[in-house]
């Protein structure tokens, strides 16, 4: 899938269904005692903290250009 259609997907009801049950069984995977266990690389934790360090709204989509 081509990146600037990604944050459509989940704009719907069905998508932000879909989207919330992918982000809860990656929750349940990683709460696993065996997934906590493992290492988890400096890079990735390095992206992360990158990307929890944003505005949400900037996370989620570009800024609006539309007026209210």
């Amino acid at each position: 899938m081509r990146p600037e259609r990604q944050p459509q997907i989940w704009r719907s009801e069905a998508g932000s269904r879909l989207w919330l049950s992918g982000l809860i069984a990656a929750m349940e995977h990683a709460a696993q005692p065996e997934q906590r266990r493992l290492p988890v690389a400096p890079e990735t934790l390095a992206a992360l903290r990158t990307q929890l360090a944003l505005p949400a709204s900037f996370r989620i989509s570009p800024i609006s250009t539309l007026r209210h």
